[in-house]
């Protein structure tokens, strides 16, 4: 086998085992915080629970995981040569990276019911409305999971800037608002 067939052949594996160790440690990452707050909640004597949204930059891949919903949201210029061209429109679209994880959903729902679980008026249990969030004990019997969503891209000269937010912030702000709200503050033309 010629050479650079190998040397093509062995920089894809070893790109393919970079991003399969990438998204192990996001998942183990996200195991061992949640087991860390349920063992201080315990102690605390507290319920509560977070979402979470988090952003890796490997090289030149993004990867992007959350839980509940916390989102991501990715400014790109969608010209051609990623340029704006002066002719009034916002240079940057908003693309949002992330999945929310409610009760309401139906992949959610199911999972939460065979789990034992139930959900009433779009939440588990009639009282929360994500299905997946760190801590929240009294609800790990029944559905809910710290486990991500992991999604990757590779980036290129289009890619501006991302959003991460909880309900707060896209509570306020849909994606395209965000987008245009900080393109201004930075300035983008």
């Amino acid at each position: 086998m010629p050479r650079s067939i190998c040397t093509r052949m062995f920089c894809q594996l070893a790109y393919h085992l970079d991003v399969k160790a990438a998204k192990k440690a996001i998942l183990d990452g996200f195991r061992k915080t949640d087991e860390s707050l349920l063992q201080q909640s315990v102690s605390g004597a507290w319920l509560d629970g977070a979402t979470a949204v988090c952003v890796w930059v490997l090289g030149r891949k993004v990867f992007i995981a959350n839980i509940g919903d916390a989102k991501a949201v990715l400014a790109r210029s969608f010209a051609s040569d990623g340029l704006n061209h002066s002719d009034g429109a916002s240079p940057l679209k908003a693309i949002v990276l992330t999945r929310e994880h409610k009760a309401i959903f139906p992949q959610e729902r199911t999972r939460i019911l065979k789990a034992g679980g139930t959900v009433t008026n779009g939440r588990l249990q009639g009282r929360l409305e994500v299905s997946r969030a760190f801590g929240d004990r009294q609800f790990k019997k029944v559905g809910v999971v710290a486990t991500p969503d992991i999604h990757s891209f590779d980036l290129t000269e289009k890619e501006h800037f991302i959003i991460l937010g909880c309900d707060g912030l896209w509570g306020v702000f849909g994606p395209s608002d965000a987008v245009e709200f900080v393109q201004k503050l930075l300035k983008i033309e």
